[in-house]
């Protein structure tokens, strides 16, 4: 498996086809996996936001406040708002905001981006990452798109890549009910490889500067395996979720 960086992608902007200048630059063939960062999603899809549009409710004033005494940093309560507007579910309300998306990702802040949005204050999460994903699909020759993102992990320091949306491909590997090499059945195991193809797209697409949002994956094999599209946990089955719920933050 090899992975490779589209080159010479232009800065995006609202209404640009993405399919159509990824297929203008790199030679695509139907196995590929093709990896486009949200950034350039959203700024395609016209994600932009002014903190103007976001008008500071009182549980935001508060969340601002409560997150300026903690941290010492004056927090604006229009981007508590914007965060606010961006969730179905305030995970934690601090020592920082972590949120559910309405497409079901759990990340600080829903999100929202505010660096490379040179005419704007806010870049947000495409609103439907796997529509989006699908559209980018099927303008080109490759069957399999993953729309990325990066986040934090719990229990672990630093960023990697994650997929919020994927088209063409399903999100896990389900080895279930296959052996081990002793011959023990696999009860548990369930490989999220919309993931693992994200983290590793994201070593070549950068962080910061880099300006390589778009990363091509060749020679990946799915194998004999089981799939499963399950990728986000409903809050039933989400322990750390559900204690989350019960945990007060104490300084």
């Amino acid at each position: 498996m090899e992975l490779f960086p589209v080159p010479d992608v232009p800065e995006i902007r609202e209404g640009d086809d993405l399919a159509a200048l990824v297929s203008e630059r790199v030679d695509l063939r139907p196995d590929d996996v093709v990896c486009v960062a949200s950034t350039v999603v959203s700024k395609a899809e016209g994600r932009f936001a002014d903190l103007e549009a976001f008008p500071a409710g009182p549980r935001a004033r508060e969340l601002a406040a409560r997150l300026s005494d903690l941290t010492g940093d004056e927090k604006d309560p229009r981007f508590a708002q914007a965060v606010l507007e961006e969730s179905v579910d305030l995970v934690m309300d601090e020592p920082f905001l972590l949120t559910e998306t309405r497409f079901g990702h759990v990340g600080v802040n829903a999100g929202i981006d505010r660096s490379n949005v040179p005419d704007h204050d806010l870049l947000l999460l495409p609103k439907r990452p796997s529509e989006s994903a699908e559209r980018i699909r099927e303008g080109l020759a490759a069957d399999r798109v993953i729309v990325t993102d990066t986040c934090g992990r719990p229990f672990r320091h630093g960023q990697r890549g994650v997929a919020i949306g994927w088209a063409g491909m399903s999100a896990s590997r389900d080895w279930r009910g296959e052996s081990d090499r002793d011959g023990r059945e696999l009860g548990v195991t369930v490989e999220s490889v919309v993931d693992e193809l994200a983290a590793a797209a994201n070593l070549v697409q950068g962080e910061g500067a880099d300006g390589t949002p778009v990363v091509v994956v060749r020679g990946f094999e799915w194998g004999d395996h089981g799939e499963s599209d399950a990728h986000f946990r409903d809050v039933d089955g989400d322990f750390v979720r559900q204690a989350l719920r019960e945990w007060s933050y104490d300084p």
